[in-house]
């Protein structure tokens, strides 16, 4: 037997759980490759191991040496399929797609994979499909998932941690997009009458002395400038007694007023 390190069989696991969550093959030192599997999760590779990363990566999470391999690289990739067996067989929740090993992933999508995955694919790129046409039509999720969706987003995405945080104007991704008018006019028949969440309703007592309780004291609009915006700009008018008016000419098409 050589002496020389062909490779690793490890595990990765949450460093205060003996969990084990996915079992991997590598030739190099094991913190570079948790260094790699780190890069790739933020890079946003869709696969249960990398979504759970992403969920954990801000934990302190373990890399396990199961065996080294000294022989050769078919021994390491029959190393890596025995482990990631032996730890299914004993209950462990991994978190592989496939058996492990060199060559082909022995991953086979069946037939009703293989459907849902063409039906998912349909009218892309960018053709939304609405009503019947829509795969997920007339179904609902479950309270328990919705539930467990809401635990598991809850803190993610805000302050610090938005990947958009602290961005204004051109550095923000959405500087500069104009909804088209389709949209628009598709976006206002789908909050219109009975479809808006809030037809119908109105606020209790409560909740209506809570919001004055809030507002009281507090000029309404907020500032000159925004009442200008409000009152004038937004509806094309013009009065000699704004100061904001009076800073320019009116604009033709708008009504003059005192």
């Amino acid at each position: 037997m050589s002496s020389e390190v062909v490779g690793r069989v490890y595990a990765i696991r949450r460093a205060d759980d003996f969990t084990f969550r996915y079992v991997g093959q590598t030739s190099i030192e094991l913190a570079k490759r948790m260094q790699k599997h780190l890069a790739v999760a933020r890079s946003g590779r869709l696969t249960p191991f990398y979504s759970w990363l992403r969920k954990h990566m801000r934990e302190d999470i373990a890399v396990d040496e199961f065996e080294v391999i000294h022989t050769t690289r078919q021994d390491l990739g029959t190393a890596e399929q025995f482990w990631i067996s032996l730890l299914k067989s004993n209950g462990q929740p991994l978190l592989n797609i496939s058996a492990g090993g060199l060559g082909p992933t022995q991953l086979y999508w069946s037939p009703e994979q293989r459907e849902a995955a063409r039906q998912r694919s349909l009218g892309r790129p960018g053709t939304p499909r609405f009503g019947a046409e829509h795969p997920f039509f007339g179904k609902h999720h479950s309270e328990e998932q919705k539930a467990a969706w809401s635990a598991a987003r809850k803190g993610t995405n805000t302050g610090v941690d938005n990947p958009n945080f602290g961005k204004f104007g051109a550095e923000h991704p959405a500087f500069g997009a104009v909804r088209s008018e389709e949209t628009r006019r598709r976006l206002s028949e789908q909050k219109r009458g009975a479809l808006n969440p809030n037809f119908g309703k109105s606020a209790s007592e409560e909740t209506r002395a809570k919001m004055s309780a809030a507002r009281k004291g507090k000029p309404m609009p907020s500032s000159v400038r925004s009442a200008h915006t409000r009152y004038h700009t937004n509806q094309q008018v013009w009065k000699a007694s704004c100061k904001h008016c009076a800073e320019s000419p009116a604009p033709d098409g708008f009504t003059v007023k005192p």
